[in-house]
């Protein structure tokens, strides 16, 4: 049987009905109502960005904004999107946090009964496999538009502080110096960039202090320029996700330090 061949917009669009009705099948009606759904109704496709992973002198920091949106709506300004998976590992999350939320639950259970189980800690390569299989087993989700993932893992290991990227389908990829995700990624990563090649310093020399600068001066640039990821907000006191990975494990950046930097650095 021919079905006929997609236009070239239809393979921009990543629509898993599209990809039926391109092909020549019909959509079962119950079917069609429920992606409908998600398409229409803001309450259902929460998404959460913008996250960001850097490399510094003594690891490396992780940081997130708090927005969570559907749409043009502004669902939650408290999002959690910087996870502990165990004392030297944390997921970032960009994407739908039903999805992800529930990736870090798996996460964070294999490696503990890895390590009880084997008498000794899931290597870093082991753990950046384990989500990228995570990634793929969601596929089906992903394809149909209600569960997309790209997150972003940061460790440290061997003495180093380390970051990790994925797409959407599981391919990952290791961050030289720095990765970002979500909506305002682009910016982010053009601000870090800039950084990187023509500040005063690069970003790997930078102490603690230097590094969490420059994470809130990245996602205040991202918030200005896109709409789903929200800058400190001085009405609400609701400050970035920071925290940093070292070889002593993970340690939060308190707010009463980011009010200060807001007062005196931004």
């Amino acid at each position: 049987m021919d079905h006929p061949t997609p236009t070239p917009q239809f393979l921009h669009d990543g629509d898993f009905l599209s990809v039926l009705k391109a092909h020549g099948y019909e959509v079962a009606p119950r079917l069609a109502a429920a992606a409908a759904k998600f398409e229409t109704d803001g309450t259902i496709a929460t998404q959460g960005t913008t996250v960001l992973a850097v490399k510094y002198k003594d690891g490396v920091l992780v940081a997130g904004d708090r927005r969570a949106t559907a749409g043009n709506l502004v669902m939650y300004e408290r999002a959690e999107k910087i996870i502990d998976i165990d004392d030297h590992s944390i997921l970032a999350i960009a994407g739908v946090p039903a999805v992800a939320f529930e990736m870090a639950r798996v996460l964070e259970h294999s490696f503990k009964y890895y390590q009880r189980s084997q008498l000794q800690p899931l290597s870093t390569a082991g753990k950046v496999r384990s989500l990228s299989k995570l990634l793929k087993e969601n596929l089906p989700l992903t394809l149909q538009g209600v569960g997309m993932v790209v997150p972003l893992f940061a460790t440290h290991d061997d003495g180093a502080g380390k970051v990790y990227f994925y797409d959407a389908l599981g391919a990952q990829f290791e961050g030289v110096d720095y990765s970002a995700s979500g909506s305002g990624s682009l910016a982010v990563r053009s601000v870090l960039h800039y950084l990187n090649h023509w500040g005063d310093k690069p970003l790997g020399k930078m102490n603690e202090t230097e590094i969490v600068v420059v994470a809130l001066r990245a996602l205040d640039t991202a918030a200005d320029s896109d709409t789903a990821t929200s800058s400190y907000n001085s009405k609400t006191n609701i400050f970035p996700n920071v925290r940093v990975i070292t070889k002593d494990g993970i340690r939060e950046i308190e707010n009463s330090e980011l009010a200060r930097l807001y007062r005196t650095e931004l």
